[in-house]
């Protein structure tokens, strides 16, 4: 079975090419061949009345006709010794109807054609192969994708070709009812192929399955084969071969190189911009959101805040050195007097924040403003002994927990 796409993606011409292998055992009898295909056929039809035998008998079996003719049918010899003459014309043709089941539960099947072979002696003539034309009209299917997919690298699209496939509701009963007389495969070497014309501009994304073999053509210039071999060992099992592929342009084919290159310099451009950006609303988000259960201690504190409590406990000229410390911190700010090496004063500076919360929804309210307190606590020492102690507090309003 061999089907040929174009670039303009337009119906599909398909050969369909066979001979009968007759047992040494046996004789060869005198009777037509049928060929169930899974759609509508269309392409050019031969002169002669419609098969009203074919007619009748799908419609015996609750289907209903909506197209009837002749499909082209030739005898290829395929034995010559010098140019290969032209293919044989049977005369009459093919006589097929295309059918569907309109009722039903499930509502109107997809069509499918029934397709009559007559009989000639060289259907068993091993010196010529049979070749049934016609033109499928969907057998190319568009794959879905966004707009911007599509303007970028082209339109996807998927064509099948299948081999004892009778799962379709329109398939399987005429099947079923002529199951007994199938024409096994022979074990000659038997193919499905899909030529695609244009292969410099033809990009395959997926082959199904992945035994299928993918080659430039021998005879067609410009084309490339995609092929699955039939195992007649598989029995009645179907054998189908998927190719999902698209055409693109010149500018298309350097799509990816130029949109990279794009997005390189429009990164080192706009990420400097939007560094900024994001920390300026980061901050203002900050400052006026709050995250935290009810009822709990939001306040924040840098630095060193002695408590009042703390302060109480330091007496003049009696607390020491190593009490301060370890009462405050060990690490205070330190000044010292060059007239008076004796005397050090140790200074404690620290600022609590705290939100002024109003609206709340669970853990997150909002914030009005932000009470700072910033406190700083001198404490003179002469000879390792306080002096003096001195603190001071100043009350600021902030937009923000991180400003000044």
């Amino acid at each position: 079975m061999r089907a040929r796409v174009t670039p303009t993606l337009g119906p599909v011409q398909v050969s369909v090419l066979w001979g009968l292998v007759v047992p040494p055992t046996k004789s060869a009898v005198e009777q037509d061949l049928y060929l169930l295909w899974p759609g509508l056929v269309d392409g050019e039809m031969v002169a002669g009345a419609p098969d009203p035998a074919l007619s009748r008998s799908v419609g015996e079996r609750g289907f209903t006709v909506i197209r009837e003719g002749r499909l082209p049918l030739f005898a290829r010899h395929i034995y010559t010794g010098g140019q290969r003459p032209p293919p044989e014309a049977i005369e009459g043709g093919a006589p097929f109807v295309t059918y569907v089941r309109e009722a039903g539960a499930l509502g109107r099947t997809s069509p499918a054609t029934y397709i009559r072979i007559p009989w000639t002696p060289k259907l068993v003539n091993p010196t010529f192969l049979m070749e049934l034309r016609m033109t499928l009209v969907d057998s190319i299917k568009e794959r879905r994708a966004s707009w911007l997919e599509n303007r970028i690298w082209g339109r996807r699209h998927t064509i099948t070709l299948s081999f004892h496939d009778v799962r379709s509701r329109a398939l399987f009963p005429m099947y079923l009812a002529h199951r007994n007389r199938v024409a096994h495969l022979a074990d000659d070497p038997s193919q499905l192929l899909i030529n695609f014309g244009d292969s410099e501009h033809l990009k395959i994304y997926e082959v199904s399955p992945p035994a299928s073999r993918r080659q430039p053509s021998e005879t067609r210039k410009d084309t490339e084969v995609v092929s699955l071999y039939l195992d007649p060992s598989e029995g009645l099992r179907p054998q189908v071969l998927a190719v999902q592929f698209g055409y693109f342009t010149g500018w298309q084919s350097w799509a990816l190189v130029v949109f990279a290159a794009l997005f390189f310099v429009l990164g080192n451009i706009a990420g400097p911009l939007i560094a900024v950006l994001a920390r300026r609303v980061g901050a203002r988000l900050a400052g006026r959101i709050h995250f935290g259960p009810r009822g709990q201690a939001v306040e924040r504190q840098t630095g060193t805040v002695v408590p009042r409590e703390t302060l109480t406990r330091i007496e003049p000229g009696t607390t020491t050195l190593e009490e301060v410390l370890r009462l405050c911190g060990p690490e205070p700010e330190e000044h010292e007097q060059l007239a008076m090496p004796e005397r050090r004063i140790l200074v404690y500076r620290g600022r609590k924040i705290v939100p002024q919360r109003r609206r709340r929804l669970g853990w997150l309210a909002t914030v009005s403003r932000w009470d700072a307190e910033h406190h700083e606590v001198e404490i003179t020492l002469d000879r390792g002994v306080v002096q003096g102690v001195q603190a001071r507090v100043r009350r600021t309003h902030l937009e923000k927990p991180d400003g000044g």
